[in-house]
């Protein structure tokens, strides 16, 4: 019986961290939102996850007003997606007298853009989803 030599070659893989990973979405979505704040009609951006949030408002008077606005939000169309079986909600749109909110979910991000009424929201949403 002849028996083959087993190759003895050592494979490693060479992986970044998932931090890292996560510290350039972030970075990339900061880079994006602060790109569309200079948009016309833009108002400003939350940018929170479980370890840092962002803010940045042209009104900085209204930095809680718009903060719990845009937790309620997030949490009630979980709550609701849940409750009617939805699946996964991609964003929503809450709309107020001149005033609207785009929320979304990013991986472990939770972003808010508010905008005037008049704004097109879904040239944010390409810009955010790159």
């Amino acid at each position: 019986m002849v028996r083959k030599k087993k190759s003895s070659q050592e494979v490693t893989a060479l992986t970044e961290p998932i931090v890292a990973e996560e510290a350039t979405l972030v970075n990339d979505l900061r880079t994006n939102l602060d790109e569309i704040k200079t948009w016309n009609g833009v108002v400003g951006y939350i940018l929170r996850n479980s370890t840092s949030a962002t803010i940045d408002l042209k009104d900085p008077t209204k930095i809680i007003d718009y903060a719990i606005l845009s937790s309620s939000a997030l949490d009630a169309s979980e709550e609701l997606s849940k409750l009617f079986n939805l699946g996964n909600i991609k964003d929503i749109i809450v709309e107020g007298k001149d005033i609207k909110m785009l929320s979304l979910t990013i991986e472990e991000n939770r972003i808010s853009v508010f905008l005037e009424k008049d704004v097109d929201q879904e040239k944010i949403l390409r810009k955010l989803l790159v």
